[in-house]
Order: C-alpha cells, then sequence, then structure tokens
C-alpha cells in the first residue's frame, strides 16, 4: 500500500477494478480546506486518459508491472504475434491492445507490458519514432502552397495514411511520430 504522497509520473495504480498509470499529477493546498491530489490516469488496458482527485494521504493500491521486449512477427485472423528478444517465447495479442499497428513492420521492437503477478498482458507500446518508406503520394506543385505549412497525404510502406510536407516524394524514408502518426522528419541513409 502507498499514499498519495508516493505519486510520481509512470507510478502504476490498481483503481476502479482497472490498472492505470500516473500521467500527471498535482497537490493542491488550498487555503481553506483539506489538501488534495489532481492527476491524469491512463489506463493500461483500454488506453483511456482520465481526470481523477484523490483526497491527501489517502491509501493506494501498487501495480507491479513489467515492460518487456518483443519483436513484431505477423498478424492473422488470431491476432497479432510477438516474439521475446531474449527467451523466444511467442505471444499473441488481440488487435484491440496494439495501438499504432497500421506502423509496425516485421521485425519492429515494441514493449509488450504484462501484470507481473497474474502474467496477464496489459498493452503494446511501441517506440516514440518509427522510420518507414513513403509507397504513395501525389507530386508536390511548386507553388501549390499558401503556407510554409503545406501537407498532402502520403502512404508508407505498412499501408498507414501520414500527412507529409509537399518536399517528400515516394521512396522516402520519413519518421513518424507514433503517439500522434505526425510527420517528424525525412531521414537520409
Amino acid at each position: 500500500m502507498a499514499t498519495t504522497a508516493d505519486f510520481k509520473n509512470g507510478l502504476c495504480i490498481e483503481f476502479n477494478n482497472d490498472i492505470y498509470t500516473i500521467v500527471q499529477f498535482q497537490h493542491v493546498k488550498p487555503g481553506k480546506g483539506a489538501a488534495f491530489v489532481r492527476t491524469k490516469l491512463k489506463s493500461l488496458t483500454t488506453g483511456k486518459v482520465i481526470d481523477n482527485t484523490f483526497d491527501a494521504g489517502v491509501k493506494i493500491t501498487l501495480a507491479r508491472v513489467e515492460r518487456r521486449p518483443y519483436s513484431y512477427l505477423y498478424n492473422d485472423e488470431y491476432g497479432y504475434h510477438f516474439m521475446h528478444n531474449e527467451t523466444f517465447e511467442q505471444v499473441t495479442l488481440p488487435k484491440d491492445m496494439v495501438y499504432g499497428a497500421d506502423l509496425m513492420k516485421e521485425g519492429q521492437y515494441v514493449e509488450i507490458v504484462f501484470h507481473a503477478d497474474t502474467e496477464t498482458p496489459l498493452s503494446c507500446e511501441l517506440p516514440p519514432f518509427v522510420v518507414l518508406e513513403v509507397t504513395y503520394s501525389e507530386p508536390g506543385v511548386k507553388g501549390d502552397t499558401a503556407s510554409s505549412t503545406a501537407m498532402k497525404p502520403a502512404i508508407v510502406e505498412t499501408g498507414a495514411r501520414i500527412n507529409v510536407p509537399l518536399f517528400v516524394n515516394v521512396g522516402d524514408k520519413i519518421k513518424i511520430d507514433t503517439r500522434d502518426y505526425t510527420y517528424a522528419e525525412r531521414v537520409k541513409e
């Protein structure tokens, strides 16, 4: 058991019959009344982010989770198949547990979060950025911009649709932010 004084970003807690990680927290001591802690909690099973307020000093149950390195193998009607990088153990996850599945290619490094007590997988997390090749994009026309941030749709090698700047062409490798599906930069090899 822990209390709200033990809160820190990334701490995993059991709350409302689910496992949450603390994304953000703030201790508040108003001039009148009792102190409290405002938090943003992200569910490890659904990915939803909720706001919650805890009274200061309330007891919290900590959840033990482990992040394990896996490589993406393939997907089929049963789900997405991954292999542990050290033990070569394989695990299959349903599609709703894998956020950003359309940005994964074979051999992609991911981290799967497991509940340490029950050994059940909770979620699959891609690295913050992935490098993929553009397979289709309309050609950019010079003078086609009204501002310096003109974007056009492109399809990358995994089939995901990303908005890219006009200067990106078919065959270019681009770095993509997996958290919000945005273009980060063009990669030179």
